[in-house]
């Protein structure tokens, strides 16, 4: 089967969570935007009768079609052993997905504080308090929780252990996006998350994603995308 997956076409956004997996799946698919006509389809799906997704991204898997990217990759999970076979570890993949959704909306948020719809530079004041917590504790303390994770009940390559799952691609998804977003702070504190670093790494290294990484699919990141480096909402003048 291929893929199709609907996604702007010039971030990597939410969307690069779902080509991770499938790229370190091996999985044939086609970026549907893209590709000529393909905005169009992309919003003929959305106003479509069935189960119409509420926005980009979404997969088409044949008869299927999956939006929100965390509901994608726990469905990517389970087709292509990126998530482990038992319900309560399944669960377990999921949960630590999500909560690393709830720190990409904060990212998010840091440079769009007071609505999505206006321009950066008309909350530019707002952004700059937003951004002084987020790097200050917020980032701190769910940086926390993961590396605790990977360093319990001994440090593990992996969130479960020797598995990759897609949260762990997910999580170095994360710390990509926040090294561009705020490389002051994660320079400051990168010493002191040395799994979380090693995770990286060692994602980084695997052979589908390296190549991935080296490829014209992977987009740079961009002033567009959820994860956006203003100088100044990283304590830079």
């Amino acid at each position: 089967m291929v893929y199709e997956l609907f996604y702007w076409p010039t971030i990597q956004g939410r969307g690069e969570f779902v080509r991770l997996a499938l790229e370190e799946a091996g999985a044939q698919y086609v970026d549907v935007a893209r590709g000529p006509g393909g905005m169009a389809r992309m919003m003929a799906v959305m106003d479509g009768p069935d189960h119409p997704p509420f926005a980009p991204p979404f997969l088409k898997a044949g008869d299927l079609l999956i939006g929100q990217a965390s509901n994608i990759l726990m469905y990517l999970g389970q087709k292509h052993g990126l998530a482990p076979a038992d319900e309560k570890s399944g669960l377990w993949v999921n949960q630590l997905q999500l909560t690393i959704a709830d720190l990409v909306t904060e990212a998010h948020d840091s440079h769009h504080p007071i609505a999505s719809s206006l321009y950066y530079e008309d909350q530019r004041p707002e952004a700059k308090r937003r951004a002084a917590d987020f790097t200050e504790t917020r980032i701190p303390k769910f940086f926390d929780y993961f590396e605790s994770i990977l360093g319990r009940p001994e440090p593990k390559d992996y969130l479960l252990g020797d598995q990759l799952t897609y949260a762990d691609l997910s999580l170095f998804q994360l710390i990509e996006g926040l090294r561009y977003a705020f490389p002051a702070t994660l320079a400051r504190i990168d010493a002191g998350y040395p799994l979380l670093g090693a995770l990286h790494d060692r994602v980084a290294a695997r052979p589908r994603i390296k190549a991935y990484l080296a490829s014209e699919r992977r987009l740079p990141f961009n002033q567009e995308g959820v994860f956006r480096h203003y100088p100044e909402l990283d304590g830079e003048r």
